[in-house]
């Protein structure tokens, strides 16, 4: 939304730059977006009754996520923390009166019985860009909103895209070992794969899909790419299929949401039809990859490689990984940095405390 706002407002300015601009207005947390004329300040009087008023307002954390998006909320909310509960369902039966708020995450979210449960709830503000943990239907039924953190992982998660890929091909954490164990004074390391000028096929052309393109072009990577519809404004290499996507492509990189037509969208034919040499980077979910699927095609040398940062129950990832020289294994790190992570703690904030104040929200989904 942010992005958007800017766009309109400053043509001109590179993709780098709105970026940048979008960052420094949430982490500044100056939220007020409008471009009328500024009201005059509340007197200190109205803020303090406005604070008080938020006080008094139940939220409910699903896990613990990040410490400062946990201190502010405990600062500004009544806030409850969900994974602390013994019994779970017995304390919202206790609290359904007085919870108007859920924060989850790509891991946590609200499911149907949980809202269900919470009669007095309002809003779903989501940690994440993936919203597949949130019954987005039964908010809709129920008129409860729901807003995520589009936009400022972005880069984030792209530029960890790209660290992955070299990582796999040129053995960057087999090298790692290999000096920290003493094995070099043994000799020189093996000959590893170039990445330069590979082609890159790209599942999910959207916004985090196009910065993991821009970046791969920088190494003269062609770029290839299946979505549910061919992109205007693009002079990338379209497949309608996965399959073909694959069997055109040296990594295959999946960054699509996942819903339920993704779910194993890399299933054994897509594996077969990448090949012996292929390599697979996933940053999207982990349900986007059949994993059995994978692990075999590694086994069996089907598959050239991987480079993982989700997985399908995490945090469990199968041990048949671990002893795998081919494969770079990442817990979850996508938007891992100080920097993005308390930007999209701003968005949480801002987006409950619009709520809660009757204004427009910063990011809303539903």
């Amino acid at each position: 939304m942010v992005a958007t706002i800017w766009r309109r407002a400053a043509p001109h300015l590179s993709r780098a730059s709105l970026s940048r601009a979008a960052c420094s207005i949430l982490t500044n947390r100056s939220h007020n977006f409008s471009t009328t004329t500024q009201t005059p300040s509340p007197s200190p009087a109205t803020n303090a009754a406005a604070a008080a008023k938020m006080e008094a307002i139940g939220v409910l954390m699903m896990c613990p996520m990040n410490s400062y998006l946990e201190q502010e909320l405990d600062k500004r909310f009544k806030l409850f923390r969900y994974w602390t509960q013994p019994k779970q369902r017995e304390f919202l039966a206790q609290q359904a009166e007085s919870i108007r708020a859920i924060v989850g995450n790509a891991t946590y979210g609200a499911d149907a019985d949980i809202i269900d449960s919470l009669p007095k709830l309002e809003i779903v503000s989501s940690f994440s860009v993936g919203l597949d943990r949130i019954d987005l239907l039964q908010c809709k039924e129920k008129g409860i909103r729901v807003t995520n953190t589009p936009d400022v992982l972005t880069e984030d998660v792209a530029d960890l895209a790209i660290g992955l890929m070299l990582a796999v091909l040129r053995r960057i954490c087999e090298c790692d070992k290999y000096v920290r164990s003493g094995a070099w004074k043994l000799g020189d390391f093996k000959l590893t794969t170039k990445f330069s000028g590979k082609r890159v096929g790209i599942i999910g052309l959207g916004r985090i899909g196009l910065a993991i393109a821009e970046r791969a072009e920088a190494f003269d990577c062609p770029i290839n790419y299946y979505s549910r519809s061919k992109k205007a404004n693009t002079n990338y290499t379209y497949y309608g299929s996965v399959v073909e996507l694959a069997s055109n492509s040296d990594i295959l990189v999946v960054a699509c949401a996942l819903t339920p037509e993704t779910t194993h969208i890399v299933n054994r034919e897509v594996m077969d039809a990448l090949g012996p040499k292929g390599v697979l980077i996933n940053v999207g979910r982990g349900p986007h990859v059949d994993e059995a699927e994978l692990v075999s095609a590694l086994v069996e040398g089907r598959l050239g490689g991987a480079g993982l940062d989700v997985f399908e129950k995490e945090p469990e990832v199968p041990e048949q990984l671990f002893g795998l020289e081919n494969v770079v294994l990442l817990p979850h790190v996508g938007s891992g940095t100080v920097e993005t992570r308390k930007v999209m703690a701003d968005l949480v904030l801002g987006n409950l405390e619009a709520h809660f104040s009757s204004k427009p929200l910063l990011t809303p989904v539903v």
